[in-house]
């Protein structure tokens, strides 16, 4: 069989990706001879790209997916996008702009049918982008969270948490987003540093000449404050206590309040209070209540309520309103101020906290079997760390504003009476019956339904439930068998806005979590520690790294250096070290396929090498199935790494190379070929290309009989007395070969070996394996010092190579005593330390046990060196 000299990514990865597809390998159905393992993917937005974050996020998911397959498990990986209401419609939009047609001039009917023509037109893009990657989905199941049925369950579960009391209709204050005209979450508004300006106003004392200072960043809201706050303690105010002062410019009287919230020592110590445009100052508004004045337009203008600059945005009026404070004498100072700004995440516009009449879902009782779950570990984050900010948020949980301002996504099904009442009800007849109770002879033509729609969250809330049809038809077989799912793998970002309410929705509708283990990625970084964004102009375009790396080597270089829980600082050398790797695997298989093998030899002293790397394979085996019971994903993927590097390439081998043009027995060659089928077995969930190809060059193969349905390797026992002897017998070899180096000694001359023990057991079965290794003329023992030779010392014991006329023996005494006086040196400071009493009494007692280690090692050292001097007088 001919194999090509150097692996080709791009010959291989469509090819296998495509032979996965066609047999039907990603697809699963409820197998009650199987233990059901469930993944459902974080949808991305369905106008999204593919970008670094979702390489990490779906690399972890396919390799734990792969596994598990490879177990014997029933895997199933649910693949969707979401709707994206505020992304998806800010896009269209703009398309529309481009065309000459707005919003406001076309119908709810044909603006969601230019949304549908663009969804069905880039919505599949990030699908086909995870599959460049790899990803093993079920995209047979692909869902969309505006398909019929799972907008039928969305609807659904809103009408009964309706009819439970848990939603209602109110005004509240929202992050408002005056470009996208809609109500924004939490999570949808993204905080950055500006260079702003702070401003001193002057508010006069109602009555009298006496003025107070305020601060603001936004002198166009004092048109709708309707208080000034001073704290009580403040005995600077203690005369304004009872008193009122006039908003500038318009000269309204407001009281002047007292409330603790003040800090004194934050700009003068007294703040306006505008509830209607600030979420701490209409907290204070409901506490004290002060009137409320809703100054702006949903565009961001202000309207009659602000009573000047009327239609004008509120960047100008900020201006403008500027100088006619100076003009007014009510202008202090501005000062050059950097603070903290929210922008939508969407359409960049400045958020301006709103009160808005919105639709909410009461939170306090709800979220309760959430927190309570997550806290007894029933459901566990990975790192645990996170706990506690899960635990903060859930019990400081604010009411949910589940609408949005918006025509593209599932409308909220409440219909609306000509008197203003309304009715929820999941279908427009059940909501004229519902109607129809009231007012008797209402007719369909009367009802109005709500024009805004649901928060894209009170949709992917109900994600692991609906993808199997658990809400419409919650006695299903898909749903009895997948749910709950298995892991979730997700950004610590969303812990609250998706992961939370995912838990939420599980107890409430299936009476039980929806996953058993959150993995929660950290974000992937420049070298600078930025965060990756198309802005910075940071992000490599993750299908260019594929195509100059292979996506095995792109998948491997994302988890080199990505523990769970913390950021990822990226490299394309790591891309680079996951594409030598696969050279390296790839050059290692040429190498065992291009030996000639003899049936009739028999190299007894590979039986050595068999046993040790059978041990050494299930040791690392055992490692790795830790590291993956504790979601160790990285360190999973090193053990594999050093395991096949090292232990096989570099020792195994080597062991067993047979000489220049000279065969290898079938024994060893079968071993190998077995052992070479495992490491790809274990290699296969990070790299499923390099490895499937491998498997079937490895041997002929039957159509079905593929890596990614084999079975998963079973840990073995092994004989850890018999593997600390091998690692003995490397570090020997590799303290041979650093003698040769230092000494230029070349690796054709053999040498003589003593070893200075009386402890032969320790040895014997390795010697062939130093001879060859090492290259060595003989192994003797000793009980005393051997003079004239080199020595070193491995965990106590002491080791020769008699180099007699091969070295300058003079450069040899001046090495040795340099670097005797470096050890002598090292003594002096180690024994300084544990000389020191707060030191012993007081450092951990690993920490003192491996000072007095380090103390005993240079004391074995400096007496072998002072030996090996004396021996060379």
């Amino acid at each position: 069989m001919s194999i090509s000299t150097k692996y080709n990514p791009r010959e291989v990865e469509d090819k296998w990706y495509q032979y996965w597809t066609d047999k039907n390998f990603f697809h699963s159905e409820p197998n009650p001879e199987k233990e059901a393992y469930t993944i459902v993917i974080p949808p991305p937005n369905v106008t999204g790209v593919l970008h670094m974050g979702h390489m990490l996020n779906n690399t972890i998911q396919d390799v734990l997916v792969r596994k598990a397959r490879m177990e014997g498990k029933e895997a199933c990986w649910v693949p969707g996008t979401d709707h994206a209401s505020i992304a998806t419609e800010a896009k269209v939009v703009a398309m529309l702009k481009e065309k000459g047609i707005e919003k406001s001039d076309i119908s709810r009917e044909e603006f969601l049918k230019y949304c549908w023509e663009w969804t069905e037109k880039y919505g599949g893009t990030i699908l086909k982008q995870l599959k460049k990657l790899g990803a093993s989905c079920d995209w047979d199941r692909t869902q969309f969270t505006m398909d019929e049925g799972y907008y039928k369950a969305v609807i659904k579960v809103f009408v009964d948490l309706y009819n439970k009391g848990y939603i209602y209709r109110g005004i509240r204050m929202v992050n408002w987003d005056p470009q996208g005209k809609t109500a924004l979450s939490d999570d949808e508004v993204i905080h950055k540093e500006v260079q702003s300006k702070l401003y001193q106003i002057r508010y006069q004392i109602e009555g009298s000449e006496d003025y107070v200072t305020i601060a603001t960043t936004r002198p166009e809201t004092i048109l709708g404050d309707t208080a000034v706050c001073i704290n009580p303690k403040d005995e600077r105010y203690r005369h304004l206590k009872g008193k009122r002062a006039l908003v500038p410019l318009i000269n309204r009287s407001i009281p002047i309040i007292e409330d603790e919230y003040v800090t004194m020592e934050f700009g003068t110590g007294c703040l306006k209070v505008t509830p209607s445009h600030d979420l701490n100052d209409y907290e204070l508004g409901i506490k004290h209540k002060l009137e409320s004045i809703d100054i702006l337009n949903d565009d961001g203008t202000l309207n009659e309520n602000a009573q000047l600059y009327i239609g004008k945005d509120r960047f100008v009026v900020r201006e403008e309103i500027s100088k006619d404070l100076d003009k007014a004498g009510h202008l202090v100072k501005v000062e050059d101020y950097i603070n903290n700004v929210g922008f939508s995440e969407r359409t960049n516009a400045v958020v301006e906290p709103k009160l808005s009449m919105q639709w909410f879902l009461k939170m306090d009782e709800i979220t309760k079997p959430a927190l309570h779950h997550v806290m007894n570990d029933d459901i566990q984050l990975h790192p645990p760390k996170f706990k506690n900010m899960y635990r903060s948020w859930m019990e400081n949980v604010r009411d949910w504003c589940l609408s949005r301002q918006l025509w593209w996504g599932q409308r909220i099904p409440a219909y609306y009476l000509p008197d203003g009442s309304f009715v929820v009800a999941e279908t427009e007849e059940e909501a004229l019956k519902l109607a129809q109770s009231k007012v008797h002879e209402l007719t369909m033509s009367d009802l109005k339904q709500e024009e805004d729609v649901l928060d894209t969250w009170a949709s992917s809330w109900l994600w692991p439930i609906a993808v199997f049809d658990g809400i419409n038809n919650p006695d299903n077989e898909q749903i009895k068998f997948y749910y709950p799912t298995s892991d979730l793998v997700t950004a610590p970002e969303i812990l609250f806005f998706w992961v939370a309410r995912m838990i939420i929705a599980g107890y409430e509708y299936q009476g039980e979590l929806p996953f058993k283990n959150v993995y929660l990625t950290g974000i992937v970084r420049d070298k600078q520690g930025r965060k990756m964004s198309k802005s910075l102009g940071n992000s490599p375009d993750p299908l260019d790294l594929i195509s100059k790396y292979g996506a095995d080597g792109v998948r491997t270089g994302m988890l080199f250096s990505s523990p769970a829980g913390n950021d990822l600082l990226f490299d394309e050398k790591l891309c680079e070290q996951g594409r030598n790797f696969a050279n390296k695997i790839w050059n290692a298989f040429r190498l065992i396929k291009g030996w000639k093998v003899d049936g009739s030899i028999n190299n007894g002293n590979n039986k050595t090498a068999i046993e040790w790397f059978d041990g050494r394979f299930n040791q690392a085996l055992s490692e790795i199935e830790n590291h993956f019971s504790k979601f160790r994903i990285s360190d999973a993927l090193m053990s594999i790494y050093k395991l096949i590097w090292d232990d096989f390439c570099s020792w195994y081998l080597e062991m067993i190379k047979p000489g220049f043009e000279q065969p290898i027995d079938q024994s060893t060659y079968e071993a190998t070929i077995n052992f070479f089928e495992k490491l790809m077995k274990v290699l296969h969930p990070f790299m499923p290309f390099i490895s499937e190809e491998i498997w079937h060059e490895i041997n002929d193969r039957e159509d079905s009989d593929c890596i990614m349905v084999s079975e998963w390797p079973k840990v073995q026992a092994f004989d850890k007395s018999f593997l600390e002897k091998a690692n003995l017998s490397f570090e020997i070899v590799s303290n041979i070969r650093n003698l040769r180096n230092a000494k230029q000694i070349s690796p054709k001359t053999s040498l003589p070996l003593i070893i200075k023990s009386d402890n032969k057991d320790r040895y014997d079965a390795f010697e062939p394996i130093l001879d060859k290794l090492a290259n060595l003329e003989g192994i003797s023992y000793t009980e005393t010092n051997v003079d004239g030779a080199l020595s070193f010392i491995i965990k106590g014991n002491e080791f020769f190579v008699p180099i007699e006329g091969q070295i300058d023996v003079t450069k040899e005494k001046e090495q040795i005593t340099s670097e005797l006086e470096y050890a002598k040196g090292f003594r002096t400071s180690v024994n300084k330390k544990l000389s020191n009493d707060r030191f012993v009494n007081n450092a951990p007692a690993q920490v003192v046990e491996n000072e007095r280690k380090k103390l005993a090692d240079a004391e074995a050292k400096i007496k072998a060196l002072e030996e090996r001097l004396k021996s060379l007088s």
